[in-house]
């Protein structure tokens, strides 16, 4: 399992083949497979996959309505987990719980308005904000004119709630930065992952934030969310019994994965010394500065023909640094969330080990390909034969959106091929303006490339000998896909050889040097961005530049008039860099306080998420009872309902300290026929208080009953549908479970309260199972009604549970004022809510079970539809 798709892709080809030799089967799970592959994939002996793709199958698979529907390996799909990157996964994206909303627009004219108020609103007169926490918080002043805008009395006002729509706004304005956080693409505000600088289509904030940064942009506003599932990467992956991953930067967090996840950190010693030299932090009271700085030094790198590879943090800073770039003439490539660049991503990353290349880079973490010092001679290989072969295969011109702009070779040595690899290409080239001639039609652009990739991939498996074996017995009049192939091999002989030459000249120069322009809020990143020199022993060398006027710095409070007033003891000059330990050491103190902030975020997302995990676990459980279990189990559970909605009843209106005489037996008499409609009502319509009181009366002064065919004197008798060995038994276990009941308040008249729970739950089911009889319906049709209505009942109101939970983890922190702690104040609620919620569930379901089979012909309308 890894975070990365392309990567998890090629170990799936790479290992799969060892796997495979060793009898084993081998799966590999990818965003847009359908439920069938899916199912097959997972089922194998070992199964690669994305680390979201395994959450939402978890998840969609406790949303699913039949087992057909299921694609994990119920009822155990979890064994043993092997983590790539493990603290990307599991700390870095453990911070963000993985959601599975449904659609809800009643509110979306409301963002547009609020987008406007948050326009007007002025920081620090209307509003604060907090950086640390992306908070904001409306002033009297604020409160007063937004209601003034809105033309309301209270922005909190239960019918008319704005407050949330102008709290989200102002985060959308505040926080929320175009070309930082999302980028906009054909309409649509897509989100850039911090982590790796990748956008990401298919994710979307919650809790109205995407709705609001829409709005902000004037676009049109996509529906908003309600949760309907969720799990956090922590439980997800604490359901695995064995548990274990690998990456090169998880010694600082090791305490971390002790606490959580209790698996120790071992570190395993490099296979060559690492002899990459890690430059002096450097320090700039400006930002001005710093960049100055970057691109001074950068433009040295360049004429030295070291390979530069610089880290940004964002899209606007890697083209603000290109635009200086630029205005120097220095050829350099750009590698960030814009679809122009990321769609060459693989190719700018084969360069950026070659003499005179220089990359900008947002995170490069996660890139998931290693810089070869002189250049990747498969990935030069194979440009070279896209450069002379493409253009005679088709003249349509490629979209830039989806395959990005050309990589920039200015700057870089030009590769020498032999005349057997200039000979091959001319081939290769004719063959292909004849292949597109005699086709009569115009090639695709995705068509002529995908052509030449799977030529390429081809060349691989097969070799050079058989290739040219083919091509002299070639019976194929043009026989584009082996000529592809035999040049790529040809010309991939001479880019070796030019890319051992020039890594061998860069090593002598000192190797890739890397520049990180801001600290980042974890020590990792910044540790994996050093790591992309002195890869397997080569050389290289690593420089951080930072400025007072980082976001990291003004985030977490950093006493900037100090570092000022130091720096100024220094020079006079503000833009100068300075290695002060002093100045170095308070900014590493400040990167060790965020790495322990976000750790406190992250465990008190596990601490509250533990609590719902159990809840989840039940739920989930049920649930699969429900889809897994036979029709036994099935009736089962829809019995011990019914003998719980009952008991409910009638606990609730009776006392077994207090007398019968004493309890409201006229309330008990209606909850109940008011229970199943018709079915119920009938029987019980002539029943008065007294007769209840005069029939519990007997019981008390009469011995023992045979419980087995027990009824209350003088009440409807139950009908007679509860004949047969496991219907018997199933009466006579719930007996025994009323009897030995120690959650029930106990007094001197438990044994009649004990004896109404077993008339009413008997009377109850008997009826359900009549008028099931009555029906004629066969056993399969009844069996799927019972497991449809289960199963829509129970994720209906999980879902409120859900919606319910998350409100409540924001209300319990204003309980701290009181000195109460939060978490504890959650537990209790959320056991509380938890406990209702099933008790509802229980209720909704018989009462839907029973007027459904009290006229089935009109509720088979109802229950067919979809849920709203």
């Amino acid at each position: 399992m890894r975070s990365q798709a392309k990567a998890f892709m090629r170990d799936a080809e790479w290992m799969g083949r060892v796997h495979r030799f060793l009898g084993l089967s081998v799966g590999l799970i990818q965003a847009g497979m359908k439920a069938d592959e899916r199912r097959a994939n997972y089922r194998c002996d070992i199964t690669y996959t994305n680390n979201s793709e395994l959450g939402f199958d978890y998840l969609r698979d406790n949303l699913s309505r039949n087992k057909e529907q299921l694609v994990m390996r119920w009822p155990t799909p979890f064994h043993f987990a092997i983590v790539d990157e493990v603290d990307s996964v599991l700390i870095d994206e453990g911070r963000n719980p993985l959601l599975i909303s449904g659609e809800d627009n009643r509110h979306a004219a409301r963002y547009p308005v609020a987008a406007k108020v948050a326009d007007l609103l002025m920081e620090g007169v209307h509003y604060t904000v907090e950086l640390k926490s992306n908070n904001v918080d409306l002033t009297e002043d604020g409160v007063t004119c937004a209601e003034m805008i809105l033309e309301t009395n209270d922005l909190w006002d239960e019918n008319d709630p704005w407050a949330r729509f102008v709290m989200n706004a102002l985060k959308a304005k505040e926080f929320y930065r175009r070309d930082v956080q999302y980028i906009v693409r054909d309409g649509k505000a897509l989100i850039i992952n911090e982590l790796t600088g990748r956008v990401e289509p298919k994710r979307r904030w919650s809790d109205g934030i995407h709705q609001a940064v829409e709005a902000k942009e004037g676009l049109k506003i996509q529906a908003d969310s309600v949760i309907v599932a969720q799990i956090t990467y922590q439980s997800l992956f604490k359901l695995y019994p064995k548990l274990s991953g690998m990456t090169g930067t998880a010694k600082t967090e090791e305490k971390e994965f002790l606490k959580m996840f209790k698996t120790p950190v071992i570190e395993v010693p490099t296979n060559l010394p690492n002899i990459r030299v890690d430059l002096p932090i450097q320090a700039f009271a400006t930002a001005r500065g710093k960049w100055q700085y970057v691109r001074a030094e950068v433009e040295s790198m360049f004429h030295l023909g070291r390979p530069v590879l610089v880290g940004t943090t964002s899209v606007e800073s890697s083209e603000y640094l290109s635009d200086l770039l630029k205005a120097r003439n220095i050829p350099h490539n750009v590698l960030n969330a814009r679809p122009k660049y990321a769609a060459r991503e693989a190719e700018i990353v084969a360069q950026a080990g070659r003499k005179h290349a220089i990359t900008i880079s947002t995170n490069m973490a996660g890139r998931g390909t290693d810089i070869i010092l002189g250049g990747n001679p498969k990935m030069l290989a194979k440009e070279i034969i896209e450069d002379n072969v493409l253009p005679f295969l088709t003249h349509e011109p490629p979209d830039v959106e989806t395959v990005g702009e050309s990589t920039s070779h200015k700057g870089l040595s030009k590769i020498k091929l032999g005349p057997s690899s200039l000979g091959l290409l001319a081939k290769a080239a004719i063959i292909a303006k004849y292949v597109q001639r005699s086709e009569r039609n115009e090639w695709p652009f995705q068509k002529a490339k995908s052509t030449i990739a799977e030529s390429v991939e081809m060349s691989h498996t097969i070799g050079m000998e058989k290739l040219q074996d083919r091509l002299a017995e070639e019976s194929e009049m043009y026989p584009l896909c082996d000529t592809i192939g035999l040049a790529y091999l040809t010309v991939l002989r001479d880019c070796e050889i030019h890319c051992s030459t020039e890594g061998a000249e860069v090593k002598a120069l000192g190797g890739l040097h890397v520049i990180g322009t801001s600290l980042h809020e974890s020590r990792r990143i910044d540790n994996q961005l050093r790591g992309r020199a002195g890869r397997q022993g080569d050389p290289g060398s690593t420089r951080f530049m930072v400025s007072l006027q980082d976001e990291m710095f003004r985030k977490f409070n950093l006493d900037t008039e100090w570092a000022v007033r130091l720096i100024s003891r220094i020079t006079n000059d503000e833009d100068i860099a300075i290695e002060s330990n002093a100045v170095v050491k308070q900014l590493l103190g400040l990167q060790i306080n965020a790495e322990k902030y976000y750790f406190g975020i992250r465990k008190s997302l596990v601490e509250f998420d533990e609590v719902l995990e159990v809840q989840r676990k039940h739920v989930y459980n049920l649930r699969q009872v429900i889809l897994s279990g036979d029709s036994e189990s099935c009736s089962e559970q829809i019995f011990q309902y019914m003998q719980a909605v009952a008991d409910d009843i009638i606990l609730g209106n009776v006392d077994p300290q207090k007398p019968p005489n004493t309890w409201k037996l006229a309330n008990l008499l209606d909850e109940f026929g008011s229970l199943g409609g018709t079915l119920l009502d009938e029987p019980f319509k002539e029943i008065q208080e007294e007769d209840l009181l005069s029939s519990l009366e007997q019981i008390h002064e009469c011995g023992p009953v045979n419980v087995d065919n027990f009824t209350l004197p003088n009440m409807p008798v139950s009908p007679n549908s509860s004949r047969g060995i496991w219907k018997r038994t199933s009466s006579m276990m719930r007996w025994l479970a009323i009897c030995v009941d120690d959650a029930s308040k106990k007094g001197r008249y438990t044994y009649i309260v004990n004896m109404l729970r077993k008339y009413f739950g008997d009377f109850l089911i008997a009826t359900y199972l009549d008028a099931v009889q009555e029906s004629r319906y066969d056993d399969a049709y009844i069996r799927g009604i019972e497991r449809e209505i289960l199963l829509k009942t129970l994720d209906t109101l999980w879902k409120d549970h859900l919606v319910n939970m998350n409100k409540l983890s924001s209300a319990v922190n204003v309980r701290s004022f009181g000195h109460r702690n939060p978490l504890e104040e959650y537990k209790i609620d959320g056991c509380r809510f938890f406990i209702s919620m099933l008790s509802a569930t229980r209720r909704l379901t018989v009462e839907s079970l029973l007027h459904y089979w009290s006229s089935p012909m009109e509720s088979e309308e109802i229950f067919n539809t979809g849920d709203k």
